[in-house]
Order: C-alpha cells, then sequence, then structure tokens
C-alpha cells in the first residue's frame, strides 16, 4: 500500500508541473474518496486546494470528511464562499457535525453561515446532545414511512427522497414521529402486490436507542445485531434520526484507542502519533509518570523497612527484580483479559465471585510451574554456574513460596479492581499494566520479605 501510495503522489507531482489536469481528474475520479484524501494528506500543502477543486462535487464532499481535521481547515480557509456551499450542501448531516466539532469557532461560523437553514438546524439539534451519546453522533436523513402506504407508494417516495439520505435499504415507519416499525427495501421488492399496505409488512418489534444512550453501548448493539442501522428515539419514542454502522464503526476505534492509551498511562489525545508534536506527547504522558512515580514510593519505604533484615543475607535482594516483575506481569494478563471482557458485555459485577474463583485456579497452575522452574533457575545458575555459595535451599523455598503467593495475589488483585472500577463508574481501563504494577510491586515485596522474615531469620 505504501508503494502504490508514493506512486500516486509522484505521477500527481509530476502531472501538476506539466499542468494535466484532466489527467489528474480522471485518476481521482477512479479512487475511493478514502484513498484520495490519504493521499492528499502526504502532499505539499499548497497543491491541495488546487488537487481539491479539480474533484467532482460529491467526491470532494466525501474526500473532505476522511481528511484530519488540520487540512480541512486549512482547505476552508482558502475556499470561496460558494466553494464552501458546494461542500457543505453535499455533506451528510453528522458528518457535518464532525467537522464542527473539530474546528475553531471562527470557522465554525463561517460554516453554518453557508449551510442551508435546514441543515443548519439540524446541525443545533444535534450539538445540543450531550457528547458521547448517540443523539451526538446519529443523522437526521433517514426515509421515513406512513403505515397506511402501500408497497408501490413506499418505492416511489424511497426514489424520490433517497438521493439525500444516508441510507436507504432500512426505512422505518411512522406515524406523527412515533416508530411504530420497520421495512427492508428488500421486503418491499419482494412483496407479492404494489398495493399491499407497508403496515401489513412492516417489522414492529423494532430495537431502537435512546437520544442519550452512550455511544459505545450503541455500537457494541449493532455489532451484536449486524444492523445497517439503528434508529434513535426521544423519551416519548419519537424518532429523531438514525446512526449507521460507519458512525459504530468510528466510535469503536475512537474507545478502543482510549482505552489502549489509558491502559499504557496515557491520558487520550485526538491527534494521531504524526501530527502530536513532542510537547503533546510531554503533556499526555507526565501526569501518570508522576503518579506512578510517587506511588512507586510505597516499594521504596518496604525494601528500607527491612533494610536490616537484607543486610545480614544480601543475597535476597538479587530476587527482588524478579519476584516485582513476575507479580506485575501477572496481574497485568488478569486485568487486561478482564477489561476486555468487560468492554465486551461479557462481565457484569455479579460475575466477580466466578471471576476470582477462575483466576485463582489459575494462579494456583500458574504459580506451581513458575515455582518449580525458579526452583531449577536459582539451584543451576545462581548456586551451581555463578558459584553463589549464599543461595542455599531455604533461600530458594523462600523465593519459590514467594513467587507462587505473589503470583496468587497478583491475579485476584488484576481481576478484581478493574470490575470495582467498573463498579463505581471509572473507566476500568485506568487499572490496567501501570496501576496495576505498582500495587502488585508493594505487595511482593510485602510478602517476600514476610517469608523471609519467618523462615530464614
Amino acid at each position: 500500500m505504501a508503494e502504490r501510495t508514493f506512486s500516486i503522489e509522484d505521477t500527481l507531482s509530476a502531472l501538476l508541473a506539466g499542468k494535466k489536469y484532466s489527467t489528474i481528474k480522471d485518476i481521482l475520479v477512479t479512487m475511493n474518496p478514502s484513498d484520495v484524501a490519504s493521499v492528499f494528506e502526504d502532499m505539499e500543502e499548497d497543491r491541495l486546494p488546487l488537487l481539491f477543486r479539480l474533484l467532482p462535487k460529491e467526491e470532494a464532499a466525501e474526500t473532505f470528511v476522511e481528511m484530519d481535521p488540520e487540512l480541512q481547515e486549512m482547505l476552508i480557509k482558502g475556499f470561496s464562499d460558494s466553494e464552501l456551499r458546494e461542500v457543505v450542501d453535499e455533506l451528510y448531516v453528522d458528518d457535518a457535525v464532525d467537522i464542527v466539532e473539530e474546528m475553531p469557532a471562527n470557522v465554525v461560523r463561517r460554516i453554518l453561515s453557508q449551510a442551508d437553514p435546514e441543515m443548519r438546524k439540524q446541525i443545533n439539534e444535534i450539538l445540543r446532545y450531550p457528547e458521547n451519546s448517540a443523539g451526538s453522533i446519529m443523522t437526521t436523513e433517514y426515509v421515513s414511512l406512513r403505515p397506511s402506504m402501500t408497497v408501490g407508494e413506499a418505492i416511489t417516495r424511497i426514489r424520490r427522497t433517497g438521493v439525500d439520505k444516508e441510507t436507504i435499504y432500512t426505512c422505518y415507519v411512522t406515524k406523527d414521529r412515533n416508530l411504530l416499525g420497520m421495512v427492508t427495501v428488500k421486503d418491499l421488492l419482494l412483496a407479492q402486490d404494489d398495493d399491499t399496505p407497508v403496515s401489513e409488512i412492516m417489522d414492529t418489534n423494532v430495537i431502537s436507542v435512546n437520544t442519550h444512550a452512550d455511544q459505545e453501548e450503541v455500537a457494541q448493539m449493532l455489532s451484536k445485531y449486524n444492523f445497517i442501522a439503528l434508529p434513535v428515539v426521544d423519551s416519548d419514542n419519537r424518532m429523531v434520526g438514525i446512526i449507521t454502522f460507519d458512525d459504530a464503526m468510528d466510535v469503536l476505534e475512537e474507545e478502543t484507542t482510549e482505552d489502549i492509551e489509558i491502559m499504557a498511562g496515557i491520558t487520550p489525545s485526538d491527534k494521531t502519533y504524526l501530527r502530536s508534536t513532542p510537547f503533546d506527547l510531554f503533556r499526555h504522558r507526565i501526569p501518570w509518570l508522576l503518579l506512578l512515580m510517587v506511588s512507586a514510593t510505597f516499594t521504596g519505604m518496604i525494601i528500607t523497612h527491612f533494610e536490616s533484615a537484607l543486610a545480614h543475607l544480601v543475597v535476597l535482594t538479587a530476587f527482588i527484580p524478579m519476584l516485582m516483575d513476575t507479580g506485575g506481569n501477572s496481574g497485568s494478563q488478569s486485568s487486561v483479559t478482564v477489561i476486555r471482557a468487560i468492554s465486551l458485555n461479557e462481565l457484569e459485577f455479579s460475575d466477580l465471585a466466578v471471576v476470582i474463583w477462575k483466576e485463582i485456579r489459575t494462579a494456583v497452575l500458574c504459580g506451581l510451574a513458575l515455582a518449580a522452574a525458579c526452583f531449577a533457575k536459582v539451584m543451576l545458575v545462581d548456586r551451581l554456574l555463578l558459584g553463589n555459595t549464599d543461595v542455599s535451599i531455604l533461600v530458594a523455598a523462600v523465593v519459590c513460596a514467594t513467587m507462587a503467593f505473589t503470583i496468587l495475589v497478583a491475579k485476584i488483585v488484576g481481576c478484581t479492581l478493574p470490575m470495582l472500577a467498573k463498579r463505581l463508574g471509572f473507566d476500568p481501563a485506568v487499572m490496567a499494566s501501570p496501576f496495576i504494577t505498582t500495587i502488585v510491586d508493594a505487595l511482593s515485596l510485602l510478602i517476600y520479605f514476610g517469608i523471609a522474615s519467618a523462615v530464614l531469620f
């Protein structure tokens, strides 16, 4: 894909230099708008306005939607009012809302001034819904049918109004805006008689979502039921819009990216990595690093507390990194597994006991296997190969026992904290690797020195 993109860039650059504009247009119209946007993002910015003007109106709007906000803003500032009006007129309402949300106030005012009154009204209505709600990502452009319509009348209505709709395959049957049912184009085309009322073939068991439902839950519903679109209703069951599967995919991508960043100890960012400056990365990473650094003070306090014991048997110090790393890794495995299950709605807080019992049994198996491997490593490598006579069978036993108990505690902590966080209304991803590792590090040291104190001193 990279080679193809560079080849297209070189070709476009050469054609621009030779002013072969008709050839450039012939190339661009054969490409998917998302591919055109990818090529444009890698071109020199001073060439973008000319390239963009070579696109047909509909493809230009679709390409504009796929571009990064920075390039969108740059193009808008270079558009004349008539050019901007042409692009805005071709946008679906939800795409226009997404663009408006990313632009500075002066650009937003200019976009809204070029939108027709109906679109401006719809944009303002969607912007009033809470962020990350179903209402904030829906579009108001859908096909609405009346129950008294015949199949023939319904098909005629779709032909007449469908060109401006986001999707025409799924149509919604409403009366006074109340959602009564749904019917697909397939149902209409396969109806035996064009005079059959829509009310006789519509599906009245319609799954819908409220305007204030969480966008991630909506995206999961679309994935679960394999819908092309999902109707959005208000508290009075009046239909106000639909959410399409492409919007759901964008939501899932955003939410997954956010979870990954949080799990890595990074404050989520709206910018892509290449668009982020070093200072942007610094701002998003430093709060977590400071928090984790301060929280790691507890491990230092524990080591200091047992400093006299370590002085009597210094060899114990050599095994601290291995025990802490193993505990942190074990806790991370459990936390990541549970967080993913929570995000897929596989787990509820009521499943906590089942999860803990499962992780305990897993911890026992992992602990026994790693303890056995650790004992062999300590005796063969540390004692025989490295010739460390301070490593006795008792020392090896302490290390192996600590290993087993640390894994047990780490897995219990790793599976419990995300579920507690979800119960308390926090993002479970917060309780991921960095946070779990810090807690388990402190606990592993307490277990280690507790067992060592009881056995060796």
